[in-house]
C-alpha cells in the first residue's frame, strides 16, 4: 500500500511501494532462472555438483528459459518514475477518467516489444515522417510523469517529456491533439519543463468532486 512520505515544498509525496507483477521485470527472472538451471545441470552431468539424476531435465528447461529470458530482455521497456502527491492520490480514484487512470498504469509498468512508451499516441499527435509532422527520430520520449491537483482542485496527470530536437512551439500546436487523443474529458495545457529540453504535457480531468 502507498504511503505518504516526508513532505516536499509543501506538499506530501506519496511513496508507491505497492506489490504488483507489472513492476518486475519477467525478462530477468528468466534470464536468472534458465542460467541457474543451466549452471547446475552441467555442474550436475559432471558429478560436480550432486542431483545427476535431475541434469537432464534442468539442461532441457534451463537453455529455453534462459533464451526467453534474453528475448524478453531485449524487447523489454522500462517503466517511468512516477511521482505522486497526496492530495493527487485523493482524487485519483473519483476524478481521474478512465483513460488517464490506464495511461498511468501502462507507463509505469514493463513492456514489451514497444520501441517507447506510449508510442501509438506520439506517432498520431506528431505525425511521424508526415507532412507538418516530425521525423520519428526526433520524437519526445516520456521520461516521467506526475500526479498533482491544479490550482483551482482538479486532478491532473502530467506527462514529462524529453526532446532535444523540438521546440515548446511544436508542443503548443499540438495541444489540441493532445486533449483529444487522451480525451474524452480532460483539458491539455503544455508548457516548458524544469529542465534543459524538458517538456510538460498537462492533462487535467474536468470531473470534479
Amino acid at each position: 500500500m502507498a504511503v505518504p512520505a516526508a513532505p516536499t515544498g509543501g506538499k506530501s509525496i506519496v511513496e508507491d511501494d505497492e506489490f504488483s507483477l507489472a513492476k518486475i521485470s519477467f525478462g530477468v527472472i528468466g534470464l536468472g532462472v534458465g542460467l541457474s538451471l543451466l549452471s547446475y545441470g552441467f555442474g550436475a552431468y559432471f558429478n560436480i555438483l550432486p542431483g545427476s539424476e535431475w541434469s537432464a531435465l534442468m539442461l532441457t528447461y534451463g537453455f529455453p528459459l534462459s533464451i526467453i529470458g534474453m528475448a524478453l530482455k531485449y524487447a523489454e521497456l522500462k517503466p517511468v518514475p512516477c511521482l505522486t502527491y497526496a492530495d493527487a492520490q485523493n482524487l485519483r480514484e473519483k476524478c481521474a477518467t478512465p483513460i488517464l487512470k490506464q495511461v498511468r498504469d501502462d507507463v509505469i509498468r514493463y513492456r514489451y516489444g514497444d520501441e517507447q512508451h506510449l508510442d501509438e499516441a506520439l506517432k498520431r499527435i506528431f505525425q511521424y515522417g508526415l507532412g507538418g509532422g516530425v521525423a520519428r527520430r526526433n520524437a519526445p520520449v516520456l521520461q516521467k510523469i506526475r500526479e498533482e491537483v491544479t490550482e483551482d482542485g482538479k486532478y491532473c496527470l502530467v506527462l514529462v517529456f524529453e526532446a532535444k530536437a523540438l521546440e515548446l512551439a511544436d508542443f503548443e500546436k499540438r495541444q489540441e491533439k493532445f486533449a483529444s487523443f487522451f480525451g474524452p474529458g480532460i483539458t491539455a495545457k503544455v508548457g516548458k519543463g524544469e529542465e534543459e529540453n524538458m517538456y510538460d504535457v498537462s492533462l487535467i480531468s474536468n470531473t470534479t468532486l
